[in-house]
């Protein structure tokens, strides 16, 4: 997934974004309203994270706006305010979760994977996938019932496949879900993932349409 992270809190956000980019996910910080909006324009993002109280105006007027244009990018509010009348203002807007800081970080992981897995239409974090038996909450997959390690950005490629059975995605799209605007990115990064989920998942789990992008292999 890629990420938007809008928060002030310089330790804070640099804590989260480490988290998120450990998990594997893109992320990108910026501190004011304006710059996420300015993010927004220039990149398709999966979840913003959002702080209600910045330095150039609230959250919940940004959310509302981004909802009533149409906008449908998932959304967590990350805040101090805890009160019921704030999470109530905060759920009203748009949001998918509120979570009061301080949090942790794992909960937080578990979180945003629990509402990319609403987003997906599967919120179930146990699927199959021909011999494939992924745990989408523990992360871990078994093939044929044993377990197969993934690296942190292994894991991120295969999850953008499955949130997207049947769909063709371009190098450039995957290369989007996994790195953030200033990270350099080799030009072979996306076949050498792809090369290693064939070896460690089976060789037809990801298909390549020669010159388009690849696809989730058929069960």
């Amino acid at each position: 997934m890629r990420i938007l992270l809008i928060e002030d809190d310089t330790v804070l956000g640099a804590a989260v974004r480490d988290q998120i980019a450990g998990d594997g996910q893109s992320v990108d910080w910026v501190t004011r309203l304006d710059a996420a909006g300015d993010a927004m324009a220039g990149a398709a993002y999966d979840l913003l994270l959002l702080d209600l109280m910045l330095p150039d105006g609230r959250g919940i007027g940004f959310l509302k706006a981004l909802r009533a244009r149409g906008d449908v990018t998932p959304v967590i509010i990350l805040t101090a305010l805890d009160q019921v009348s704030d999470r109530i203002e905060g759920l009203n807007a748009g949001a998918d979760d509120y979570l009061v800081k301080p949090f942790d970080l794992s909960e937080l992981s578990a979180r945003i994977g629990s509402v990319a897995r609403r987003y997906s239409g599967n919120p179930n974090p146990i699927i199959s996938h021909g011999p494939l038996d992924i745990d989408l909450a523990a992360r871990s997959i078994r093939v044929q019932g044993k377990p197969v390690p993934l690296t942190a950005r292994e894991w991120a490629l295969f999850e953008a496949f499955l949130s997207r059975p049947g769909q063709l995605l371009s190098k450039a799209q995957l290369e989007e879900k996994l790195y953030a605007f200033d990270t350099e990115v080799e030009s072979n990064t996306i076949e050498v993932h792809v090369s290693r989920l064939r070896k460690k998942l089976g060789p037809q789990v990801i298909e390549t349409e020669r010159g388009m992008g690849y696809r989730l292999g058929k069960p």
